[in-house]
């Protein structure tokens, strides 16, 4: 097709999750909720954190850095969503659209990252603990930490780059409720074979490359837990690290259902349900989890709580 003919898109059109005003309504208060417990919960969690001196260890200063990363997760792509359940033209431009992506994208290898790094860390807690606080000392954790946003944004700025370059001539619908790899290169009427390149050349490096971290962070896990005599110290040892696993089960099988399978069974309805579960409630479900099946965590809360209810009785 010759260029100087081609219809270059300006503006992009998100399909979203439903085109029936009476179920965007319905959907509009069930995410709003969702975000509202969301950004509750995750702010909850970075307070108490911050206020339990006994909580200032590598563990819980990642886990501090993954709420504040769910907080971000949750902001990139909901605001717009629930603001486009409520308009009759669901239009985003294209510089917004590459905006969104970028940091999408961002916080997706972030989180990835992330995870490998608690992994890591519940290793040495669990399989050198006597090295635990001179391994993942302060210093350690805050350029451990440091060095997987820096990257994860350097990773993003390929695609974001890549995806910038291409000409959207074809249509200006999308198929989501937010601007996302896949339904973009649909859209694309360039040559995306650099961008699906990219996508399992440096996209496996970054996403694969930690689940392999994780994997075998946790095969040593395993294997020492089993080894340990008493079943209540198997018990606590593995409770230590249940709620990372759970996380990192729910985050890359909705992940590698979204980028790593063939195109041709790609589905509006399927691909939005998954990218409704990673996107929108796994920040939701992040908080629950580590919370909930923590003491420490729960302990910390009522000791915070009971100060507060000292104090609020002394004036």
């Amino acid at each position: 097709m010759d260029r100087a003919n081609q219809s270059l898109v300006t503006e992009f059109i998100l399909l979203g999750l439903s085109s029936i005003p009476e179920v965007e309504g319905l959907f509009f208060m069930i995410f709003l909720l969702i975000y509202m417990t969301t950004l509750a919960g995750n702010i909850l969690i970075i307070t108490v954190i911050r206020l339990d001196t006994h909580l200032h260890t590598g563990m819980y200063y990642f886990i501090s850095n993954l709420s504040f990363l769910d907080c971000c997760y949750s902001t990139v792509t909901v605001p717009k969503m629930l603001a486009d359940l409520l308009a009759e033209r669901k239009t985003i431009s294209f510089t917004a659209c590459m905006t969104q992506l970028y940091f999408f994208i961002s916080l997706v290898s972030i989180e990835c990252l992330l995870l490998a790094a608690m992994a890591y860390d519940r290793y040495i807690a669990i399989c050198h603990p006597l090295h635990y606080g001179r391994t993942m000392d302060q210093r350690t954790c805050s350029w451990l930490a440091a060095s997987l946003w820096v990257t994860g944004f350097f990773y993003s700025l390929v695609h974001a780059l890549l995806m910038s370059r291409l000409s959207f001539c074809r249509s200006n619908e999308i198929q989501h409720f937010f601007c996302d790899i896949p339904p973009l290169l649909k859209l694309s009427c360039s040559d995306t074979f650099i961008n699906i390149l990219v996508i399992f050349t440096l996209g496996g490096f970054v996403g694969l490359g930690a689940l392999l971290i994780k994997i075998v962070s946790y095969t040593f896990i395993i294997t020492t837990i089993l080894n340990i005599k008493s079943s209540e110290g198997r018990v606590k040892a593995f409770s230590t690290c249940a709620s990372h696993l759970t996380v990192v089960i729910i985050f890359y099988g909705a992940l590698l259902f979204t980028y790593y399978r063939p195109t041709t069974t790609n589905s509006f309805s399927a691909d939005s349900l998954v990218s409704v579960v990673y996107s929108i409630l796994t920040p939701m479900v992040n908080p629950m989890i580590y919370s909930l099946r923590n003491s420490e965590m729960k302990a910390a809360v009522k000791k915070i709580i009971a100060r507060l209810q000292k104090e609020r009785s002394s004036t």
